[in-house]
């Protein structure tokens, strides 16, 4: 009786442990970690930005700086030429990936292996490191420094992050639609605009958002490419404004005012994206 009793009060221990140890892994105290980082790297900053974007440089709540932005010609054009050299890069970037993409989703083995590591592997090269490499290139080629070298140094870095999200959407696809359709008599060209490519539009809107919101506010490769030539990106602007560049004086209320304005673009162009890409997967379910 005595064992029995000593039993059963070590069953209760290690149940109740269990229970504790259950609790204490549950989802809400696992996401309590995550939280925590959210609102100290993300929430936080971003409400910093908002303050001094709403601010003057006394402390004052001010529209100043939204004013100034709007009715400034140079910073318009610069975020009319940010606008413009992310959809160049994007369309080029996506028109070399599509067809690379699709080819790799079609191999196996060692050379699609080996070709995928090709694509990868400057993912995991440092962003200045790459530039400086291809503007290395560029200049051994002749090539002057200015809008074109840009276009292709934004390309060369930002391509991969095309192809990894269409090769991956490529990969997942039902083969046995586009077989289907074969066998019943449509040709190559039908079946890859009536069905590869409509299912593959997850795959080029995510590779779009993933090369054309970067290259909006990306500073490093604009500024090593320049070369004198005045090809400035809204995020060379940001940069300016709170490190004084660029013959500027030290601006934070200014570049906090720009960073919302960019953030505000990239947002929306997200929710819009986002209600695209979720219709896009309703049509591919019907299919």
């Amino acid at each position: 009786m005595k064992d029995a009793k000593f039993v059963g009060k070590t069953e209760v221990k290690e149940f109740s442990g269990a229970k504790g140890r259950g609790l204490f892994f549950s989802r809400k105290n696992l996401c309590i970690p995550y939280g925590l980082f959210l609102a100290l790297f993300v929430v936080l900053p971003l409400l910093i930005v908002v303050y001094y974007a709403f601010t003057d440089s006394a402390g004052r709540f001010s529209l100043y700086n939204f004013g100034e932005f709007f009715t400034n010609r140079t910073k318009i054009s610069t975020l009319l030429i940010s606008v413009l050299a992310g959809l160049a890069v994007t369309a080029i970037c996506l028109v070399i990936a599509y067809p690379a993409a699709y080819i790799l989703s079609r191999m196996s083995g060692t050379a699609a292996a080996v070709l995928l590591l090709l694509f990868v592997t400057p993912m995991w090269i440092n962003f200045v490191l790459r530039a400086m490499a291809m503007k290395e290139i560029l200049t051994l080629l002749g090539m002057p420094m200015g809008s074109l070298a840009n276009i292709i140094g934004l390309v060369y870095d930002f391509l991969p992050f095309m192809v990894m999200p269409l090769y991956s959407t490529l990969i997942k696809m039902d083969k046995s639609l586009s077989e289907a359709a074969l066998d019943l008599g449509a040709g190559k060209a039908k079946v890859f605009f009536k069905i590869t490519l409509p299912l593959s539009m997850p795959g080029v809107i995510s590779g779009a958002m993933m090369v054309f919101l970067p290259v909006m506010s990306c500073y490093v490769v604009t500024d090593t490419f320049s070369g004198g030539s005045g090809f400035t990106v809204i995020g060379k602007l940001i940069a300016w404004c709170f490190l004084g560049e660029g013959g500027t004086l030290s601006d934070v209320n200014g570049g906090a005012t720009i960073s919302l304005i960019l953030l505000t673009i990239m947002f929306v162009t997200m929710l819009l994206t986002g209600g695209f890409k979720r219709e896009e997967g309703a049509r591919g379910t019907n299919l």
